[in-house]
C-alpha cells in the first residue's frame, strides 16, 4: 500500500516543511484540517490517494506548493516501479536515500523534461565533493545553469561587468570532473562558478562582479548570483557547495533549496514576509532573514525578539544583561540602540550584534530597543525540552513574534509560547 510505503518518509517531509504535520489517505478517507492546508492529489493504479500538509500559523508559499507537486509525482512514479511481492523494505531503502534528490532535480528542471538526468548527475556529483577535503579544508564549487542561448548569456554577463572565460571545447560532466583539484580550488562558487547549460555542457566560467556584495552577509545571499539568475533565462538556477560542506540551490528571485546534514530544506523568505508582516516593515524584514540566514550557515546561535509593545513591556520582561553594569558595555549598547535593523546591517554591525551572547530586541519599527538581553523565563507555561536558547525564546514570544538560530543551524520561529516553524 502507498500509505504504508508513505509512512517511511514522513519524517523527512514534517523537516522539509518546518515541522508541518503531513498524511497521505486513501479515497474518501480525507480529514477535517484546522489551520493552512496544502493538498496534492497522487494516482497509483487508477486510484487518487490525497497528500496533506498542515502548518497553524504560517501559510505554504508558493515554492513548497510547487515542490511537493513534484514531490507527490516522483513517489507515484518510484512507487509503480518497484512493487515486487516480498521487496518492500528495498523498496523503502530507494525511497529515503532517493526520493528528496529525485524531486531537487525535477523541481530545478521546470518544463525541460529531458534535463532530469543531466542535473541528477549533478547533484550526485557535489553530494560526493560535500564530503571532501583538500588540506583540511572543505572542497566547494558552483554551477550557474543558464535557460537563454550561450551568445545571449555571455552578453548578458559581460553587460553586468562580469568576467568571461570561454571553454572551448565545452566540457561534457562526468564523474571524474572533480578528480583534478583545480576544478574545485580555482572555481570556489564564490569568486567565480562553472557556467552551462541546462543539458550539462560547461561552456565557460563566469566570475561575479562582487558589486552587489557588501558584506558577509550579501556573499552568503548570493546577492550576485541572484543578479546573474535575472538575465539567464526563465528557470535559470545555480548550484553551490558552501563552506559548511552543504549544497544550496540558488532560486530565482531569492529562493534557497539546502542540503544540510543529508537532508533537503527550504529557506524561503516568504516565509519570513508572511510570520513578520505587520511587525516589520518589508525592507526591514529582508535584511533580518538573510543576516539569520547567514548565523545558520556560520553556525552562530541567536535569538531576536519584535517586541509588541514598548519600553515598558521590556521592562517587565529584562532580568539583566549579559554585560552586566560595565560601563563600557553600556556604552557601546548605548550608540547602537535606535538604529533600524537596515542601518545596522548596513554598517556591519547587525551581524555582530545578533552573535553576541543574550537576546536581540527590535520595536515593531525595527528599531534596536536592547540587546545583550537576559528575559524572564518563570512564565513560559509549559514544560520547554531544549537548552537555554529554547527556553527564552519560548519566554518571549508571549510578547511578540521571536526568531532563534541554533548553534547547529536550524532556524525556528516562535509566536505565543510555541515553536510554528523551523528550518535546517
Amino acid at each position: 500500500m502507498p500509505i504504508d510505503v508513505f509512512d517511511a518518509i514522513k519524517p523527512s517531509l514534517q523537516g522539509l516543511l518546518g515541522g508541518a504535520r503531513v498524511a497521505l489517505t486513501g479515497p474518501g478517507e480525507e480529514e477535517a484540517e484546522e489551520g493552512h492546508v496544502l493538498r496534492k492529489p497522487m494516482v497509483v493504479d487508477e486510484v487518487t490517494y490525497l497528500f496533506s500538509a498542515c502548518r497553524h500559523s504560517i501559510p505554504f508559499t508558493r515554492t513548497e506548493e510547487i515542490f511537493c507537486g513534484e514531490l507527490v509525482a516522483a513517489f507515484a512514479v518510484l512507487y509503480s516501479g518497484f512493487r515486487q511481492e516480498g521487496y518492500a523494505a528495498h523498496f523503502r531503502t530507494a525511497l529515503l536515500a532517493s526520493l528528496m534528490d529525485i524531486t531537487v532535480a525535477r523541481f530545478l528542471r521546470g518544463d525541460h523534461r529531458k534535463a532530469f538526468w543531466s542535473i541528477q548527475q549533478l547533484i550526485q556529483l557535489l553530494k560526493n565533493l560535500s564530503y571532501q577535503r583538500y588540506e583540511g579544508k572543505p572542497a566547494t564549487t558552483g554551477f550557474l545553469v543558464y535557460r537563454t542561448t550561450l551568445v545571449e548569456f555571455r552578453k548578458r554577463v559581460r553587460y553586468q561587468k562580469c568576467a568571461w572565460l570561454d571553454l572551448n571545447p565545452q566540457q561534457a560532466l562526468t564523474p571524474t570532473l572533480f578528480d583534478n583539484p583545480l576544478t574545485y580550488r580555482f572555481i570556489d562558487g564564490t569568486n567565480s562558478l562553472f557556467a552551462a547549460n541546462v543539458q550539462m555542457q560547461l561552456t565557460g566560467i563566469v566570475k561575479p562582479s562582487g558589486l552587489t556584495e557588501r558584506d558577509e552577509v550579501d556573499r552568503h545571499a548570493h546577492r550576485s548570483v541572484f543578479a546573474l539568475l535575472r538575465n539567464a533565462g526563465a528557470g535559470a538556477f545555480a548550484v553551490k557547495v558552501n563552506e559548511s560542506s552543504e549544497i544550496e540551490a540558488i532560486i530565482c528571485p531569492d529562493k534557497l533549496l539546502v542540503r544540510r546534514r543529508g537532508q533537503w530544506g527550504i529557506f524561503d523568505p516568504d516565509i519570513f514576509r508572511s510570520f513578520l508582516a505587520g511587525c516589520l516593515d518589508p525592507e526591514e524584514i529582508e535584511e533580518l532573514a538573510w543576516t539569520l540566514y547567514t548565523l545558520s550557515k556560520a553556525r552562530h546561535g541567536t535569538v531576536v525578539l519584535i517586541l509588541e509593545r514598548g519600553d515598558r513591556q521590556l521592562a517587565r520582561l529584562k532580568r539583566g544583561s549579559v554585560g552586566g553594569d560595565d560601563p563600557l558595555g553600556m556604552m557601546l549598547a548605548k550608540r547602537v540602540k535606535g538604529k533600524t535593523i537596515s542601518q545596522l546591517k548596513q554598517s556591519g554591525e547587525l551581524m555582530r550584534l545578533l552573535s553576541s551572547d543574550g537576546m536581540t530586541v527590535f520595536s515593531r519599527r525595527g528599531r534596536l530597543l536592547d540587546t545583550g538581553v537576559i528575559i524572564d523565563t518563570s512564565h513560559a507555561r509549559e514544560l520547554v525540552t531544549g537548552g537555554g536558547r529554547t527556553t527564552a525564546a519560548t519566554a518571549a514570544s508571549f510578547s511578540g513574534r521571536v526568531i532563534k538560530v541554533s548553534e547547529d543551524g536550524p532556524i525556528e520561529l516562535y509566536q505565543g509560547g510555541a515553536r510554528v516553524y523551523s528550518f535546517g
